[in-house]
């Protein structure tokens, strides 16, 4: 536990990477341990030195021609930052708080690139922690490699039509059985890192129950459609993934037959706590570039910072961030405490985050006015500072499961099942 007035982190900003970090002097960190405060430095030293200086290429790139930050990838393979989910035993750095740990990650990385977050939570968290449920054998015939940052993981989730819904009945994609192997036929849409996969964690239908498999990319029938052009989060790369009688032998099951389901939602639960992470990572960016704005913009009667109605604002959003950090950090470590799956906490921390980075987005544009629409300044061909977020922001209200469906998931908790069907 922290001292009293243990701050989140005292490493001192980089003029050059950008304003003052103003969640140093604000918010006081009580609940991280000791290794945790540890990976926030960590990370974000690494992100301030090897993403902000490429966050505007990788923001305004096109994803069908230098989408994936493949430069970024392999820098945080030598920086060891796949290896903060993980146990020993598959090459991790075995933390205590390992899910934390993870999600301070996250938050750092989103600050200057959410689409860097997004790989990252793709490649980790979800096809890595789902890879984690499987035997000794699958741990180490593919997650070392993704620990190790030799090949990119990719989670195959999402169908067409139905979004995240995860239901039995919704799961289009099915696997029969034939003899000892497994032939599996089915679309999973918009699915991150399947570009430039080297392995693919697949939920399909069985007549037992969803069930998970491992697939390599490279497998006849697999193929990975071309990547869609987004609004927002363009260095996550996305595209559709067909399946068509692809041939998987015994080992290629995930866990249990019919047990997908569990992996896909204790995964995804993580997944939540990671995207709260990262619209808080978001929110803070754009909170420190709007500060330092409107204490820099004079008119003929003082600064912008000097009106009220901006003093109003930002306080509110300094509380908001506050709260937000502290809900993510707890579902966290309910995570790591390992004695239920922190279901609630991890969709109020998702719905939450994100919806703080885009309401704090838009503000901020408000705020830079004009500058704000700018995706690159013809005077010195440098990116405008809200362009970006506002967009990945947006993205991040509605990647994978929207809000709307953690507004479902805790109406569950609140309700009556027979009131939520």
């Amino acid at each position: 536990m922290a001292s009293h007035g243990q701050r989140i982190l005292t490493l001192v900003a980089d003029p050059e990477t950008g304003p003052e970090r103003l969640a140093d002097r604000l918010y006081h960190d009580l609940l991280s341990p000791p290794e945790v405060r540890a990976v926030r430095e960590q990370v974000r030293k690494f992100a301030s030195r090897s993403v902000a200086p490429i966050a505007h290429r990788i923001a305004d790139g096109d994803e069908q021609l230098d989408g994936f930050p493949r430069d970024v990838f392999e820098a945080m393979a030598r920086d060891g930052l796949f290896r903060i989910p993980f146990a020993p035993e598959v090459g991790g750095e075995g933390f205590a708080c390992f899910a934390t740990a993870t999600a301070v990650a996250v938050e750092e990385l989103a600050y200057y690139s959410n689409s860097v977050a997004a790989m990252y939570t793709e490649h980790c968290v979800l096809a890595g922690v789902a890879l984690e449920q499987g035997s000794e054998q699958q741990r180490r015939r593919w997650l070392r490699p993704i620990v190790d940052g030799e090949i990119v993981g990719s989670f195959a989730c999402t169908e067409p039509g139905v979004s995240g819904d995860l239901s039995p009945e919704t799961v289009q994609t099915v696997a029969v059985p034939d003899g000892d192997e497994w032939l599996l036929t089915g679309r999973k849409r918009s699915i991150t890192n399947s570009v430039v996969a080297g392995v693919l964690v697949v939920l399909a239908r069985t007549d037992a129950g969803p069930t998970t498999f491992i697939v390599p990319a490279a497998t006849p029938g697999v193929t990975i459609g071309t990547p869609e052009r987004k609004l927002g989060n363009r260095g996550q790369v996305t595209a559709d993934v067909m399946l068509d009688d692809v041939r998987l032998g015994p080992d290629a099951v995930l866990g249990a037959i019919g047990g997908g389901l569990r992996i896909a939602q204790q995964t995804l639960t993580w997944g939540r706590i990671c995207h709260g992470a990262a619209g808080v990572g978001m929110a803070q960016a754009a909170f420190d570039h709007t500060v330092e704005h409107l204490r820099t913009r004079h008119a003929s009667d003082g600064s912008s910072a000097s009106k009220q109605h901006w003093q109003f604002v930002m306080a509110n959003y300094a509380a908001d961030l506050e709260t937000i950090r502290s809900l993510y950090l707890k579902a966290a470590l309910h995570l790591d405490a390992g004695e239920t799956i922190p279901e609630p906490e991890a969709a109020m921390a998702r719905m939450r985050g994100t919806d703080l980075a885009a309401r704090l987005a838009r503000d901020a544009v408000q705020a830079f006015g004009g500058l704000s629409l700018v995706q690159s300044l013809g005077a010195c061909d440098t990116g405008g500072p809200m362009e970006a977020i506002y967009r990945d922001s947006t993205f991040g209200e509605l990647h994978q499961d929207d809000n709307e469906i953690q507004r479902g998931i805790l109406t569950r908790h609140i309700f009556d099942r027979k009131d939520t069907r």
